[in-house]
C-alpha cells in the first residue's frame, strides 16, 4: 500500500471514533496535512505530518505505516509517532474547605453544588 485517505487512516488509527467523523473534521478544515489544509480524499503517505484540532486540544502526528481498516488499539499505535503537546493543567473547580472550619453552612454548600453543575 503507497496511500491511502486521510479519513480511512484517521479512523483505523483511532484517532476519530469513525470515518463518518474523520471526514467531517477534514470537511471543517480541522485536519492538516503537512501544514495543508486537506479534503477527506486526500492522499496520505508514510512521512507525512497529520495535525487535527479536536475536542481533546492539538494532535500531532507523524505518519509511520499505513491502514485502511480499523485496527486494535495497540496495532493502530504502531501507524504513527505521536507529538502532540500535553493537555493544560486541569484546574480545580471547588475551592479545599479548610481542615476543622466544620460543617459547611447552607451557602456554601449551594455555591460547591453550583460549581458542580458547571
Amino acid at each position: 500500500m503507497e496511500s491511502v485517505r486521510v479519513d480511512r487512516w484517521l479512523a483505523a488509527a483511532r484517532v476519530l471514533k469513525s470515518r463518518t467523523q474523520a471526514g467531517e473534521a477534514c470537511a471543517t478544515g480541522r485536519v492538516l496535512v503537512n501544514a495543508a489544509v486537506v479534503k477527506a480524499s486526500h492522499l496520505l503517505r508514510v512521512g507525512d505530518e497529520v495535525r487535527a484540532k479536536l475536542e481533546r486540544g492539538l494532535v500531532i502526528l507523524d505518519v509511520r505505516a499505513l491502514a485502511d481498516r480499523r485496527l486494535s488499539a495497540p496495532a493502530a499505535r504502531e501507524l504513527y509517532l505521536d507529538r502532540s503537546p500535553p493537555p493544560p493543567p486541569r484546574e480545580p473547580r471547588i475551592a479545599p474547605r479548610v481542615r476543622g472550619a466544620g460543617r459547611p453552612t447552607k451557602r456554601e454548600r449551594r455555591d460547591t453544588d453550583r460549581l458542580r453543575r458547571r
